[in-house]
């Protein structure tokens, strides 16, 4: 039946078949304008270009239809979940919207076999399925309309695929996401309390932002410190998803924080390598030694010099320094002086 339908439409090429087969698989339904599912598959690694030379790829169905997710989503939460406060209905609608769901969403009804990219940044690019989920659901926006969406959601998605009673108490900490994040790449986390009041029905709300580095990240209100910390949490790591200057901001903040702590540098080691242990040919010794010998002679002559120039400031030499060999003495005249020397005594 679906193929009959398919050859009734005149499609020009096979491929156009397929596709129209593959997502009527997906979506259940028949597209209106094929180009803009063609859109909404097409990866920005193709590098693909308009006649007007602009790219043309997923990212902008991706941006409308996260903002079309969020609501019909935020919709169905609501109905489903009568009396559940803000709170409540917000974490369980980002769990549903959030990338890990989406991914398992897309592998699961099909989409990832009909991606199309280079094939390189596919593996290095772990947020690829869900973008192209969000990015389907905003050509069905733009084709069908909101009503086609919120049929998508209900009958593919929530009733065959998820249990909103399970995801709503399924517990996802967005804190230790953000935390395990920061300690990987070294980055600075600190939680700084906006405000604490009380509402109407004197039920405490408490207001924390997130500090990256000293820069304001998400801030989230909460009945309690934990689910507006969580909440701060999941906006922040939005921000650092979605918003590259915020991302190079905190490695910049981080730079210039890491720099100020830099211990001194110390001296660079030497390098010049000793070459004491080379043996030397017989001519280069030769004239070592012929060096050796005119250092140490010009040593020995100094040496000299300093000694006369200090014992000419000791002393007048003159000529009584100069005795003659003395005269050897007779035995009579060293008997008279050896009793001269025993009677002195």
């Amino acid at each position: 039946m679906i193929n009959n339908f398919i050859d009734k439409m005149k499609l020009p090429f096979r491929k156009e078949k397929e596709l129209y087969s593959s997502l009527f698989n997906v979506i259940g339904f028949y597209p209106h304008d094929i180009s803009l599912y063609k859109q909404a598959l097409l990866h920005k690694s193709i590098a693909k270009r308009n006649e007007k030379g602009r790219p043309v790829n997923n990212e902008r169905l991706e941006f409308l239809g996260d903002a079309i997710l969020d609501a019909i989503v935020g919709d169905i939460v609501f109905r489903h979940f009568e009396g559940k406060r803000e709170g409540f209905l917000t974490n369980t609608r980002s769990k549903i919207v959030q990338r890990e769901t989406l991914n398992k969403l897309a592998q699961e009804i099909g989409i990832s076999q009909l991606i199309k990219s280079n094939g390189h940044s596919s593996s290095h690019n772990s947020y690829m399925d869900g973008n192209a989920f969000e990015a389907l659901v905003g050509a069905i926006y733009l084709d069908r309309g909101y009503e086609a969406c919120m049929r998508f959601m209900q009958k593919r998605i929530l009733s065959q695929l998820i249990n909103l009673d399970k995801v709503a108490y399924k517990e996802v900490n967005f804190k230790s996401k953000l935390i395990e994040w920061c300690q990987k790449n070294r980055v600075k986390l600190d939680f700084k309390l906006i405000e604490q009041k009380r509402d109407e029905n004197n039920n405490p709300i408490f207001v924390y932002q997130t500090l990256v580095e000293g820069l304001e990240g998400g801030s989230g209100k909460g009945y309690s410190k934990k689910e507006s910390q969580q909440m701060a949490c999941k906006l922040t790591l939005q921000s650092l998803r979605r918003k590259p200057q915020f991302i190079d901001a905190v490695f910049a903040a981080k730079a210039d924080r890491t720099k100020m702590e830099e211990e001194p540098v110390v001296n660079v080691p030497d390098i010049e390598q000793k070459d004491d242990f080379i043996i030397l040919s017989h001519s280069e010794k030769a004239d070592d030694n012929v060096q050796e010998n005119v250092a140490d002679s010009n040593k020995k002559r100094n040496k000299e010099e300093k000694k006369n120039a200090a014992s000419s400031t000791d002393y007048e030499f003159d000529l009584s320094d100069i005795t003659a060999t003395p005269r050897q003495m007779s035995k009579e005249e060293i008997i008279a002086a050896a009793e001269k020397a025993a009677f002195s005594e």
